[in-house]
């Protein structure tokens, strides 16, 4: 691998030399002669590079002499960027006039002193040394000149691989289809089952699920779907999520795995899902068990594929190969026949060789050789894409590296595809190593990286190296290198066969200290590592760095946040790490210190004078200080949702080298850092606060997504001419005029400025304009030219008294309309004369106030799915014609004839959202539910001339026959669903009807539900006295919630079946109960005909007395459980009783305090416990609480006692545990030492992932404030001191 590197460096090599202002520095340290001496040296090693790198795979003694080479190639290349570094100093120095005194500041000493002059003169002596040594090894190692030329990279016709050019699945994909929408398992004891795809690496699982997963079928079978790459670590909490983010589009945190599954459960609940787990590789059972926890409440029939290399997992799950009913098939290689196709497919770009028939014979043993991996050929086939001469085909098919064995674990046609490569791509390759299976590369990011590195240095690209980055990973691409990732075709994967490939030529240069690699390093410190990575754990601490310890050659230091993309999850680090290691590594040129908890930055990144790339996003950073402005190599900068950051530094100016600049998400910043103008090698500008036009007036290189405010005090178009828009690249541009404005400019200047800001055609997908005062928009605005915007957004354009035609926009797919509070009609001049608004799926109108009458012509919208329309209170016209992709209609603050003329034009909709219609009584509703017949899902809000939905349910059965769900929300005189519903004959009409949610409709008096109801929410309606099921109904109810409903009558719950209890013995698919404040409620009756209840809480009911708690022991699927402020409760419970499989326990507040309560017994599976205690709790040191906590709690929360004191005493046998939770104990001042750092304790383990979080919430007097400061920090700071 050292003939790539050395090959690619000698390039920056000569770059460099050849500057102006490194010969400056040169000539004036005496140092010109030895260069020249060594750049002749490298000429000679240049020309044995293609004869060593044919060699090095069959002859150590030459890998090792090209990896000595390599070493060499590093450290000639920090020499000479010393060099140049200096020289860019200097020379801002001159253009500064600073005094010499300054210029001594500036420069580091290392450029000053006449000993580091000397130190200079050594460093070239030792490097031609060493050179002349390599030059003169050559003749032992039979090393001479021969002439190999590489490949030029090319565009190919399709650049992309066609993933429907798959060859010989169509059986598997019939026979796997049939198990994914086949009649349910009823012999199962889940509801949902597993799709196996087993087989080796390449064979082609992944395409095989992803041809499952994007077929139309099952699109339209599941109502969710998740895809989720699992790879060599079975991370529960990672998976669960993926899943999550992937059924509700949120990236939302949680702060336990529990409660991350609690609302994953809620989000399947009653869902038919398909979720495709790929590349398992785990064995555990046990880690299965907790994964699969929420998936138990998905509707029957849902479906999990799981592609694995392994059989063991499956086994444990009840697969075999001799049961037909739960198969193991292995996925087998392709036919010889099938193989050929797919290999004349890439190849030839057809799937014969009629076209080159002498090409056949080799195509055959080619085929042959790679065994029928469906992998293997795509990339053979991709690296033979160009060659159509036979002699080519023959040289490759004689090549040596056929020959060789498989004891790398890396399929010889991979290793031939990587040959072939440029030494250029092979680097870049290479450099793919320091990333885990499965990581999602964003492309932009990894070519700074690649920037960053030096990797890029290229004579005919060096003013756009990021343009030459960009070229060289599609080149990357195009030979199946990469490939698009399954669920984001924004992001890209590479196969775990590549990856392994990546990680075998990286050789020792690049390592991972990742937790999927479980590497045991020597006791050497890695002193010459140069590329180092690791993926971020909860808890980062300094033990895990300790093989870099004295790597002061180290270049790479890069946190990976693998699955955390857009969220918020941070990872605790150690200070040691920052303020330690950090001094040791002066020659970093990458530093990542990404979703990392710091709060300062480390002063000693202002000294790191190679630095490129600097990464401090999401972090909690406050400040960054002046010194960063001393990188003068920065190239990237950062900063994006460090959402604490307030300050940038005031010599900002100084980072003229900068390129990228990202500060998305930084809230607390107000301004562009000063002097951003003066910045002209910026490229890329990502941030929520807008440049004036006057500094993107010098900016010429800016590209990409561009946010321009104060438009509004732009004296005259002229100023916007010159800011040439048209030549600038932006793919996003935001244009806003702002609050502030010159009341002296004219309508027709307004118009004139935005004329003159028309940017390029070629390049934008996303524009917005806000605030401007025109009264009607320039023609550039919707103009077809612009064949790549997919959206718009028009918003508070107050003075506009027309929309502008945006009808013709080929690629529109969303377009926003907001705050025009003028226009009165929107019609033709909206459309245009052709097909109106083709592509568009997504239209909003929101604060419309003047807006009376849109109209349409035949034809228009054809692709429209969702349509929203809020705060529109005038308009009354609305003559659209049919809406037939229409799925999704939301009405807010508007008129009922809005409403009724779209339901009656859109009859497809599948959900309806709306909320506060004027004029919407029941006569009006009940006249337009005839259109819905096609709703799934109705959500009600403040409508509140609306007493009743329905006459009767028979009558809604005939109209909503799809209905499946219903939310109804301050609906203030709603009484009850039907008009005319009796308790004893509803139940059987609304089939489909399975959710009902109520909250806050005051009125509201009665719930009957229908039989097929399967979760049913009431919360805070003040009214409502019963709910109720059909006799002998309701056995289908999975999930009822009751909160704050203080007038319902019932006083028992569990009753049999000839009683009408809201709870009944035959409700016995019961999972989840949640009651709280229930005054009336005196108790519960039966709990053991329950048995599939998994969680059950009752909270704030004062006047229940007893609970069946003998009949716990029995509810073996019951795994949480709370009852607190039932202060009525029999002085008997607690009394040790309860469910086998409890995990969860919330307890407390109940008449007889805690403190009298005896041994309880809990089972071995009980993680997490939460005591609540009572004003007559007289618990004063944990010790009097020991007896009530088991050794297996891995999280204990104390709360509300408020006479404890001490906490030193009665921890000591919970070696388990990893949470502590404190709160509302105003006595606890504070927390010993010897709890902190006892032995017994997890702390000693910190390495092994075993922490203690402390969460303390202790005493509000403000005299105890400063005694509490130490617990208020955040959970790491206790310990990253030292740790």
């Amino acid at each position: 691998m050292a003939e790539i590197v050395l090959s690619a460096f000698l390039t920056v090599v000569f770059e460099k030399l050849a500057s102006e202002a490194l010969k400056k520095i040169v000539r004036s340290k005496g140092i010109e002669s030895e260069l020249k001496k060594l750049k002749k040296t490298l000429d000679q090693i240049q020309d044995l590079l293609n004869d060593a790198s044919q060699k090095e795979v069959t002859n150590e003694a030459v890998k090792r002499w090209l990896n000595d080479l390599q070493h060499l190639a590093y450290d000639i290349d920090d020499l000479l960027d010393d060099l140049a570094t200096e020289a860019v100093q200097r020379e801002l120095t001159e253009e500064g006039g600073a005094s010499t005194s300054m210029v001594r500041k500036l420069i580091p000493s290392c450029c000053t002193s006449f000993s580091q002059s000397n130190r200079m003169h050594a460093k070239l002596d030792d490097i031609a040394t060493r050179l002349q040594e390599l030059v003169e090894a050559k003749n032992n190692l039979g090393l001479s000149v021969i002439t190999y030329e590489k490949p030029k990279i090319e565009r190919y016709e399709a650049s992309l691989v066609d993933e429907s050019g798959i060859f010989g699945r169509e059986d598997d994909k019939k026979k796997l289809l049939e198990k994914l929408l086949g009649d349910i398992d009823e012999s199962g004891s889940q509801n949902f089952s597993i799709v196996p795809i087993v087989g080796m690496g390449g064979v082609g699982k992944t395409t095989l699920a992803r041809l499952l997963y994007d077929e139309k079928k099952v699109k339209d079978h599941f109502e969710l779907r998740a895809w989720i790459c699992v790879s060599d670590e079975f991370s529960v909490p990672n998976i669960s999520r993926v899943i999550y983010q992937s059924v509700t589009g949120e990236n939302k945190e949680f702060a336990d795995l529990n409660l991350l599954q609690e609302a994953l459960k809620k989000e399947l609940q009653n869902k038919l899902f398909l979720i495709v787990l790929d590349d398992v590789w785990s064995e555990s059972y046990g880690d299965w068990e907790k994964l699969v926890g929420p998936f138990l409440v998905g509707s029957p029939g849902s479906r999990i594929i799981m592609t694995t290399r392994k059989e063991q997992l499956l086994k444990q799950l009840g697969f075999s190969h001799e049961d037909p009913l739960h198969s193991i098939d292995s996925l087998q290689r392709l036919s010889q026949e099938d193989a050929l196709s797919l290999f004349s497919q890439h190849a030839l770009g057809v799937p014969n060789f009629d076209s080159h028939p002498t090409l056949r014979p080799y195509g055959e043993r080619f085929v042959k050789t790679c065994g029928g991996l469906p992998l293997a050929l795509r990339i053979l086939g991709r690296l033979l894409r160009t060659k159509t001469d036979e002699e080519e085909w023959k040289s490759l098919l004689d090549s040596e590296i056929w020959s060789l064995g498989n004891e790398d674990k890396i399929v010889p046609v991979l290793r031939l595809s990587y040959n072939d490569l440029s030494a250029t791509l092979k680097l870049l390759f290479a450099y793919c190593s320091l990333f885990p299976k499965d990581y999602e590369f964003d492309k932009e990011e990894l070519v700074l990286l690649w920037m960053a590195e030096g990797f890029l240095q290229h004579s005919a690209a060096r003013n756009s190296m990021q343009q030459w980055g960009q070229k060289c990973f599609e080149e990357l691409l195009s030979r199946s290198f990469f490939q698009h990732a399954p669920h984001n075709k924004s992001l890209f994967v590479m196969h775990d066969l590549l990856n392994d490939m990546a990680t075998y030529v990286a050789g020792d240069f690049f390592s991972r200290l990742d937790i999927e690699i479980k590497q045991e390093f020597g006791k050497e410190p890695l002193k010459k590592q140069r590329h180092m990575s690791f993926v971020c754990e909860d808890y980062v601490v300094y033990k895990r760095f300790k093989p870099l310890k004295g790597a002061k050659s180290l270049r790479t230091f890069l946190a990976l946040s693998v699955g955390v993309v857009g969220s918020w999850i941070t990872f605790y680090l150690s200070n040691k790490v920052l303020n330690d290691l950090l001094l040791e590594l002066p020659l970093l040129r990458v530093l990542s210190l990404s979703n990392l908890s710091i709060s300062e930055v480390p002063e000693v990144i202002g000294s790191m004078k190679h630095l490129r790339y600097l990464n401090l996003s999401h972090t909690g950073i406050t400040h960054l200080p002046e010194t960063v402005c001393n990188l003068y190599n920065l190239q990237t900068l950062i900063l994006s949702s460090c959402y604490k950051l307030i300050k940038l530094p005031e010599s900002f100016s100084k980072l003229k080298d900068l390129q990228h600049f990202d500060m998305m998400g930084c809230f607390m910043l107000k301004t562009m850092p000063l002097g951003i103008g003066e910045l002209k090698s910026l490229h890329t500008l990502s941030s929520d606060i807008g440049l004036k036009l006057t500094e993107l007036k010098n900016l010429q290189n800016l590209h990409g997504k561009v946010c321009i405010d104060g438009l509004g005090n732009v004296e005259n178009s002229v100023d916007a001419r010159e800011a040439n828009f048209s030549r600038k690249r932006f793919c996003e541009l935001v244009l806003d005029w702002g609050d502030e404005f010159n009341v002296l400019r004219t309508k027709s200047l307004e118009k004139e400025i935005l004329n003159e800001l028309m940017p390029y055609n070629g390049t934008l997908e996303k524009l917005r304009i806000s605030l401007y005062r025109g009264v009607e928009f320039p023609n550039w605005v919707g103009d077809p030219s612009y064949h790549r915007l997919t959206i718009v957004s028009i918003e508070r354009c107050e003075e506009s008294t027309s929309l502008p035609m945006l009808g013709q926009l080929p690629s529109l797919k969303e377009l926003f309309i907001g705050g025009m509070s003028k226009v009165k009609v929107v019609g033709m001049e909206f459309l245009g004369t052709d097909l109106a608004f083709p592509s568009l799926e997504i239209l909003e109108f929101d604060s419309m106030s003047w807006w009376e009458e849109w109209s349409t012509k035949s034809g228009a919208f054809p692709c429209l799915q969702e349509l929203c329309i809020e705060d529109c209170p005038n308009l009354v016209r609305v003559s659209l014609e049919a809406l037939p992709s229409l799925r999704v209609l939301k009405l807010r603050k508007c008129g009922h004839g809005v409403l009724k003329s779209l339901v009656d034009i859109a009859l497809s909709i599948t959900k309806l959202e709306i909320d506060d219609i004027s004029g919407l009584t029941d006569v009006v509703w009940r006249g337009m539910i005839g259109c819905l017949g096609a709703v799934e899902k109705i959500n009600i809000m403040k409508c509140n001339e609306i007493r009743y939905l329905w006459e009767s349910e028979a009558e809604a059965s005939k109209l909503l026959m799809n209905l499946k769900m219903l939310k109804l929300r301050k609906c203030e005189n709603l009484v009850s669903l039907g008009e005319k519903d009796k308790e004893d004959n509803c139940g059987s009409s609304l089939t489909s009807f399975s959710w009902l949610g109520v909250w806050n409709c005051n009125s509201f008096e009665h719930c009957s539900c229908p039989d097929s109801m399967e979760t049913l929410d009431i919360w805070d309606c003040d009214s409502i006295t019963s709910v109720s099921f059909p006799t002998g109904g309701g056995q289908k109810l999975k999930s009822l919630v009751i909160w704050d409903c203080k007038k319902l009558l019932e006083k028992e719950l569990g009753g049999k079946e000839k009683t009408r209890f809201l709870i009944k013995s035959k409700m016995q698919m019961l999972e989840f109960v949640f009651i709280a404040n229930w005054p009336n409620l005196k108790s519960i009756s039966e709990l053991s005909c329950f048995i599939h209840l998994n969680r059950l809480y009752i909270s704030e009911c004062p006047g229940m007395e007893s609970f069946p708690d003998h009949e716990l022991p029995n509810l073996t699927s019951l795994t949480e459980l709370t009852i607190k402020k039932c202060t009525s409760m029999d002085a008997s419970f607690p009394r040790g009783l309860w469910p086998p499989k409890l995990c969860r326990l919330e307890i407390g507040e109940l008449k007889k305090p805690i403190s009298e309560w005896g041994p309880q017994n809990f089972p071995t599976s009980l993680s997490h416990l939460t005591l609540y205690g009572g004003p007559y709790d007289d618990v004063k040191n944990f010790a009097q609480l020991s007896h009530l906590l088991p050794s297996s709690l891995t999280s204990l929360g104390i709360d509300r006692f408020e006479k404890l004191d001490s906490v030193s005493t009665g921890l000591q046998h919970l070696t388990s545990l990893q949470h502590l939770f404190i709160c509302n104990c105003p006595k606890t001042v504070d927390l010993p030492e010897k709890l902190l750092l006892a032995p017994h304790l997890p702390y000693p383990l910190l390495g092994h992932r075993r922490v203690i979080k402390f969460h303390v919430k202790i005493g509000l007097n403000p005299k105890r404030r400063r005694a509490c400061a130490f617990q208020h920090q955040k959970p790491h700071e206790a310990w990253s001191r030292n740790y």
